[in-house]
C-alpha cells in the first residue's frame, strides 16, 4: 500500500526527535508504534493506524504474537492461513497454497488480528466505512490462482475478456495475450467471440514489470528483453492482442512493432480494464497524470501513438459487471485512476497536471 499523509506524520515525527534513514513509508509506521509502546503494543498499533491514512495490509510479528491490519476501506488485500500448527497472513492466498496452509478468511477492513497463545484475537478500528478493494488487483496485480476477498482471479479475468469480446468485438484470426496478467481476459475473449485463441507471445520470466521502471529508456530497453512473438501463430494474421492496461503506452508501443516484424497482417489491440487517465495513490508508480497516455491523448491519438489498426478498452460499466456476476457480498471496489474519485482524499497538485485532449 502506500500513505497518503506520510510527509505530515514524518514532519510531525522528526519535530519530535525520530530520524529517518530512509524514505519508505513502512519505517513511519515502525516509528509511530515505537513512539506509543510504552502504552502496550495493542494500544501502540491501534493509535498508530488511526494516524495514518491511505491503503496499507500491515503485518508485525514479535517475539510472542503475529498480528496483522487492513485499512479501513480494504484498498489492499490481507487473509488469514492456517498451518496444522500455526497461522499465517498473507497478502494473497496463493502464498498459502505454496506452503499448503488452508485459506481461513480474508481480514475485513479496518480489522486488526493479533495470534497470540491465547489463540486468534480480532477488533476492529476506526469508523466502519464502504469497502472499496482496489480494482486494479483483479485486472493486473494479483496472481490469477489467488482468491480475494471471495473472488477469483482468474475468473474475474475471464468474464473481463468475456464483456470486452461483446463490447468490442472485430474480425480477426487469432487472439493473443500479453502474459502474464493479459492472459487470463485473451482465453476470455476469445472463448466468447469464437476467435481461436494462441500463445503468441512469449515472455522471457527473468525480467520486471515494464510500466513500473523508474526512467522512459529503462521502460522501452525492457520492452525488447522481455517479450518475443511466435512467428508460427501471428505471421500473415489478423491478430487481437488482449493486454490488462494501457499506462505509459512503452509495452504496447514495442509490442505492435515486434508484431508486425513477425509478420502480423493487422493487429488490434483490446485492453481489458478502462482507460488509466488519474494517478493512484495508493500503492501503483503512476505520480502525475503527464505520465498517463489516456489522460493526455484521445482515443484515436492514443491509437495512433501505440502504432494498432484499432483500440477499445472495456468500460467502466462492463468492468464492474463482469465483477457483479461472481461477487456476491456486492463489494465496492477504489477505481480512482479510471474516475479520478478516490475514497481517500489525496493530494490535487496530481490530478491537475498535463491534461489535453479527450
Amino acid at each position: 500500500g502506500s500513505l497518503v499523509n506520510y510527509e505530515q506524520i514524518k514532519e510531525f515525527l522528526e519535530e519530535t526527535g525520530s530520524t529517518f534513514v530512509s524514505t519508505s513509508d513502512s519505517e513511519v509506521i515502525i516509528k509511530l508504534i515505537a513512539k506509543s509502546y510504552k502504552k502496550g503494543l495493542d494500544r501502540a498499533l491501534t493509535d498508530t493506524i488511526q494516524m495514518i491514512k491511505g491503503s496499507f495490509s500491515l503485518v508485525v510479528m514479535t517475539e510472542n504474537s503475529l498480528i496483522g491490519a487492513r485499512d479501513t476501506h480494504g484498498i489492499r488485500p490481507l487473509c488469514l492461513g492456517q498451518l496444522e500448527n500455526g497461522w499465517v497472513l498473507a497478502s494473497e492466498s496463493s502464498a498459502l497454497d505454496a506452503i499448503g496452509a488452508e485459506l481461513v478468511r480474508d481480514i475485513r477492513p479496518g480489522e486488526i488480528i493479533i495470534i497470540n497463545k491465547d489463540g486468534v484475537l480480532s477488533f476492529d478500528f476506526g469508523e466502519q466505512t464502504a469497502k472499496h478493494t482496489c480494482v486494479f488487483e483483479y485486472i493486473y496485480f494479483a496472481r490469477p490462482d489467488s482468491i480475494m476477498d471471495g473472488i477469483a482471479v482468474q475468473e474475474a479475468r475471464l468474464r473481463m475478456g468475456a464483456v470486452l469480446a461483446k463490447e468490442s468485438h472485430v474480425d480477426a484470426d487469432v487472439v493473443v495475450g500479453v502474459p502474464d496478467s493479459g492472459l487470463g481476459a485473451a482465453m476470455g475473449y476469445a472463448n466468447a467471440s469464437g476467435i481461436p485463441y494462441a500463445m503468441g507471445i512469449v515472455k522471457n520470466k527473468y525480467i520486471g514489470r515494464s510500466f513500473i521502471a523508474p526512467a522512459q529508456s529503462s521502460r522501452e530497453n525492457i520492452v525488447f528483453v522481455k517479450l518475443n512473438v511466435l512467428k508460427s501463430d501471428v505471421e500473415g494474421k489478423r491478430v487481437v492482442v488482449i493486454d490488462d492496461s494501457i499506462v505509459r503506452g512503452t509495452t504496447s508501443r514495442r509490442l505492435i512493432e515486434i508484431l508486425r516484424r513477425a509478420g502480423a497482417k493487422e493487429v488490434h489491440f483490446r485492453i481489458s480494464s478502462p482507460p488509466v487517465k488519474f494517478p493512484c495513490y495508493f500503492g501503483i508508480d503512476t505520480p502525475s497524470r503527464q505520465d498517463l497516455i489516456s489522460s493526455n491523448f484521445s482515443l484515436e491519438k492514443t491509437r495512433e501513438q501505440i502504432g494498432a489498426d484499432s483500440l477499445a478498452f472495456i468500460s467502466i460499466e462492463g468492468m464492474l459487471e463482469a465483477l457483479k456476476g461472481i461477487d456476491e457480498k456486492n463489494y465496492g471496489y477504489c477505481k480512482g485512476c479510471f474516475t479520478g474519485k478516490y475514497p481517500i482524499a489525496v493530494p490535487m497538485a496530481g490530478l491537475n497536471t498535463s491534461v489535453n485532449g479527450d
